[in-house]
């Protein structure tokens, strides 16, 4: 899988599919792989492009303060070193926040737009619960700190559910072999609660889907319907009874929706 060297680090990223360029970037602490769920159905029509966000994976972990911003800097140089003038995006919880920036900052390269699970800027509630997971990851063991996200992002009929994925989700955590050092783990965390684009969401021009779970107690729907309240044009939909994770809790119905409005124009 490859690599290229762009905004001061090198960038890994994976591709799957054939087709108009289709970017993904994931959430908090986690990788371009996590969207494996989702690529098997876009890669029916799409190029997709996983990318490795700085501070995961294995793109570069420097040790200095992060931003959506400069995140959305390297996603943009992602773009520009694969020759790609205009992609469509998508992007879960943090990676929607990236989103958001690249739609801002490069208006030029962004095709069409998916926010799974974000926010425009972060209240007192939101920052207490990224400080609060930046201190918890310090002291937990990280099938731990694992099972600790999964009560935030799952709905309780979800847990229950799926409890054997659970906990083999806990014990891939405990066994990774190339784990998130602490520093990048805290410097998102740090871009998260820094990230503020309310005031410019009015610059994004491109047809944007917004999806939110409406049991989400990370990222409450309330910062869904401000998002959508702010982007002209934007469509929302919304995951009844399901979390912050709502893309894994209804995995086909999130899939067909996704590809369907990615596919249109």
């Amino acid at each position: 899988m490859p690599d290229i060297t762009g905004n001061g680090i090198r960038i890994h990223y994976e591709e799957r599919g054939e087709g108009e360029p289709l970017i993904l970037i994931m959430g908090l602490g986690a990788d371009g792989s996590k969207w494996q769920d989702h690529v098997r159905r876009f890669e029916q029509h799409f190029r997709c492009i996983l990318i490795d966000n700085r501070g995961v994976g294995l793109t570069d972990k420097p040790n200095e303060p992060y931003t959506t911003a400069t995140m959305a800097d390297d996603s943009a140089a992602l773009l520009r070193a694969l020759g790609i003038k205009r992609a469509r995006v998508a992007g879960i919880s943090m990676g929607g926040a990236i989103a958001q920036c690249l739609a801002i900052q490069y208006p030029e390269m962004v095709e069409r737009l998916v926010i799974v699970s974000s926010w425009a800027r972060c209240d007192a509630y939101a920052k207490t619960v990224f400080e609060h997971f930046a201190r918890a990851r310090a002291v937990l063991s990280p099938s731990d700190f694992m099972q600790l996200l999964q009560l935030w992002i799952f709905t309780p009929a979800h847990y229950d559910a799926h409890l054997d994925d659970m906990l083999q989700g806990q014990a891939d955590a405990a066994a990774d072999p190339n784990p998130q050092p602490q520093h990048g783990f805290e410097a998102q965390c740090a871009a998260c609660t820094s990230h503020d684009t309310f005031g410019r969401l009015g610059e994004i021009a491109v047809p944007t889907l917004i999806t939110a779970g409406d049991a989400d107690i990370f990222t409450p729907i309330s910062f869904a319907v401000q998002l959508h309240e702010r982007i002209q044009g934007s469509r929302l939909s919304t995951f009844k009874g399901l979390g912050h994770a709502h893309h894994w809790e209804a995995l086909d119905e999130f899939n067909e929706a996704v590809t369907s409005f990615l596919l249109e124009g």
